[in-house]
């Protein structure tokens, strides 16, 4: 026991140096879970396993307060549901729909053999390469997944040739095709709605969900998201005043790099982090298409810095124009002199 509470007070002298109040309180949270459960292990084969597990989480802390870059990434892929218990409560509200209409049998007698559904969020999230580890799907494949054999279209050749498929098989395949693709799906934190009316009109307080109609994800309205974006903070910013420029504004503060989180390398870890937080955002139909539903889309937030992002735009500091043409007028006039010039030396 006297081990037990000395790992725990360690443990708490190393979540108390992480830099975010929110890590600070879910690794708190995390590490009373943990003594807990070591003190109610009645067996010393699985105390002696959980204990093990708490050093590593321990190290893994330690590592990460020490500047690992892999370990602090460790650390905040468990925080915000990337991996762990967190991702499975994000995920399991939109592995099912209690709107869709259920399918069919595949055996007629047995009750469990109806195939999966997949709900409008999770069709999204799996059609997307923003929110997937691997490559997004095809929309067929949620249909007639690939690994299934094309016995089991009756109407295949395949099934005139080598016989129908059993019917037993075919459940278990697209069970577990459905099992295998939505655990390399990255949950998003909460749902954004978009108005098809107003340009750049998005929320995503509980109130307009619910007014819209649209369920809620496990950190909605929380702000926790809105807090992650804020550390990571624009991934290009203007250039810093020179003293003239100040002087001209009548302001003796450059403000263009204040909004910024003072630590770099803090701020790279949260712009990875936003690669892997895909938003899932609902777009409302329009007053002329009411009858229409919305429909749903995934992307990552401007700061994010991720693969799939390298080459768009906004990753690119923006330019002055005036500057510009003014440098290329001279670079051109310059040019053209010393062009003269060796014309008049030949």
């Amino acid at each position: 026991m006297t081990s037990t509470v000395s790992l725990y007070r360690a443990y708490l002298r190393q979540i108390r140096r992480l830099p975010q109040p929110y890590l600070r309180q879910f690794f708190r949270i995390k590490a009373s879970d943990d003594v807990r459960a070591l003190f109610s292990s009645p067996h010393k084969c699985v105390h002696r396993s959980k204990m093990k597990r708490v050093k590593q989480d321990l190290r893994k802390i330690e590592a990460a307060n020490n500047g690992s870059a892999k370990a602090f990434g460790h650390l905040l892929d468990l925080a915000y549901g990337r991996k762990g218990k967190l991702k499975w409560e994000l995920m399991e509200p939109i592995l099912s729909d209690p709107n869709a209409q259920v399918p069919p049998r595949i055996i007629p007698t047995i009750e469990k053999s109806r195939p999966p559904i997949y709900s409008a969020e999770l069709k999204a999230l799996l059609l997307s390469g923003h929110s997937r580890k691997t490559k997004p799907l095809a929309a067929k494949s949620l249909e007639f997944p690939p690994v299934l054999p094309l016995r089991a279209d009756p109407s295949s050749e395949d099934a005139r040739l080598l016989g129908p498929l059993s019917k037993r098989r075919e459940v278990n395949i697209r069970w577990r095709y459905f099992t295998e693709e939505w655990r390399k799906v990255l949950p998003p934190l909460q749902v954004v709605v978009k108005d098809a009316a107003s340009e750049g009109g998005e929320s995503s307080s509980k109130d307009d969900i619910s007014q819209v109609g649209v369920r809620a994800m496990g950190m909605q309205g929380s702000g926790i998201f809105e807090d992650v974006r804020a550390v990571a903070g624009p991934l290009t910013v203007p250039p810093p005043l020179t003293r003239k420029e100040r002087l001209k504004m009548n302001d003796a503060l450059d403000v263009s790099v204040q909004h910024r989180h003072p630590s770099r390398w803090l701020r790279r870890r949260y712009q990875g982090l936003l690669g892997r937080l895909p938003v899932l955002t609902y777009s409302r139909p329009s007053n002329q298409n009411k009858q229409s539903s919305g429909k749903y889309s995934v992307s990552l937030s401007p700061n994010a810095m991720a693969h799939s992002l390298r080459f768009d735009p906004f990753r690119y500091p923006e330019v002055e124009p005036v500057a510009d043409l003014e440098w290329l007028k001279l670079a051109n006039e310059k040019d053209g002199i010393k062009g003269k010039k060796s014309k008049e030396r030949r």
